[in-house]
């Protein structure tokens, strides 16, 4: 335990240092707003060590021409709109993490920017007007989620496997043994009391799925180090994929008992009965729509409460600061360990009471 305690207070430690080597030609114009916000943030590169030390991800891009591929180290790491790449005739250009054409005149269409000393055109919100094409690029969140995908595949068929040979006496090894105790726990304390014992081994699937990507993605978020390091569910798009997909299976699994309760709520008088009906309809898109913000704020939260006691270094502009800044940086590390799980859980557990709403009979208890 002590060895661990001081892996990690070593390893933030250096992590404090490198940005603070790296803020110091910035020092005057430092945000921590802006910082944090960067960090937690899709990006087409993975900053090792600084920029010194960059893998740079591949940009693909469908335009007006058709695919467009290459690496996003032609960017030189500018992320403000001042550097262009030409491909296929075109031009392109990367402002806060985004890619856009670049085209130093307008085209037939009025589309593109018109002559200008900027490049990004920014309207009355600061927001870039530039068109933007498709963008199927690896960013960080993409190569997160396959990462993650494989080590799940890797975990889940070699436990699998252990199940099928003879050397399975009742007792798992392996990756069985540390598999075998959260599927249990998934079962009989999240799919079971919410669902029932009648129903709930056709919904396993999904919800095993659903709480170990989260788990999983949420404690590779906290490593601060390559492979690692996307902030996966703390991007919106996610937690809205993952909360739709709640919402469908939800949705087609209704029965007769859920439908009527939503639009013809039983025992209660008819003039009730058409005051609560669009309630009712309402309350179909906020339980998914909770489900996304819950895991997207708690988990974006964490990070940036981490990256804003890192800034206490450099809004100070004193290294003294650094020992404190470990220490709270550690006990919030700690905390956000505990989300990872928690947020797992919860969504998960609602998710699965979400089904068991949908598929309850009349009178049913689960």
């Amino acid at each position: 335990m002590k060895r661990f305690i001081l892996s990690i207070l070593t390893l933030l430690f250096t992590v404090n240092l490198a940005l603070a080597s790296g803020g110091e030609k910035h020092s005057e114009e430092f945000n921590p707003t802006e910082t944090a916000m960067h960090h937690v943030k899709d990006s087409h590169q993975f900053d090792i060590w600084g920029h010194d030390l960059t893998i740079h991800l591949p940009i693909i891009l469908w335009t007006e021409n058709g695919l467009v591929t290459f690496s996003s180290k032609e960017f030189h790491g500018d992320d403000s709109g001042e550097v262009i790449v030409e491909k296929n005739g075109m031009k392109f250009t990367k402002f806060h993490e985004k890619i856009y054409y670049a085209n130093s005149k307008k085209n037939d269409q009025g589309d593109y920017i018109t002559e200008s000393a900027k490049i990004v055109h920014l309207d009355d919100q600061h927001h870039p007007i530039n068109k933007k094409p498709w963008d199927f690029s690896i960013t960080k969140n993409v190569f997160s989620m396959w990462l993650s995908l494989i080590l799940l595949l890797v975990v889940a068929i070699s436990a699998g496997r252990f199940y099928k040979t003879s050397k399975y006496k009742g007792v798992p090894k392996g990756a069985a043994k540390v598999i075998e105790p959260l599927v249990v726990f998934v079962r009989d304390d999240i799919a079971i009391p919410n669902i029932g014992e009648k129903k709930y081994k056709k919904y396993m699937p999904y919800l095993l799925t659903v709480f170990f990507f989260v788990w999983l993605n949420n404690v590779m978020g906290l490593i601060p180090f390559f492979p690692f390091g996307a902030n996966l569910t703390g991007n919106i798009a996610v937690t809205c994929t993952l909360a739709v997909f709640t919402f469908i299976i939800t949705t087609f699994s209704g029965n007769k008992n859920y439908w009527k309760h939503i639009f013809w709520a039983p025992g209660v008088p008819v003039p009730m009965k058409i005051f609560l009906a669009p309630i009712e309809l309402i309350g179909m898109f906020t339980k998914p729509f909770s489900l996304m913000v819950r895991l997207f704020a708690n988990i974006t939260a964490g990070h940036i409460i981490i990256l804003s006691l890192v800034s206490l270094i450099f809004v100070f502009k004193s290294y003294l600061v650094a020992p404190a800044s470990i220490i709270a940086v550690v006990f919030i590390s700690v905390i956000e360990i505990l989300v990872t799980a928690l947020q797992a859980y919860i969504f998960t557990t609602l998710s699965a009471l979400y089904f068991g709403m949908a598929t309850e009979e009349h009178h049913e208890e689960h």
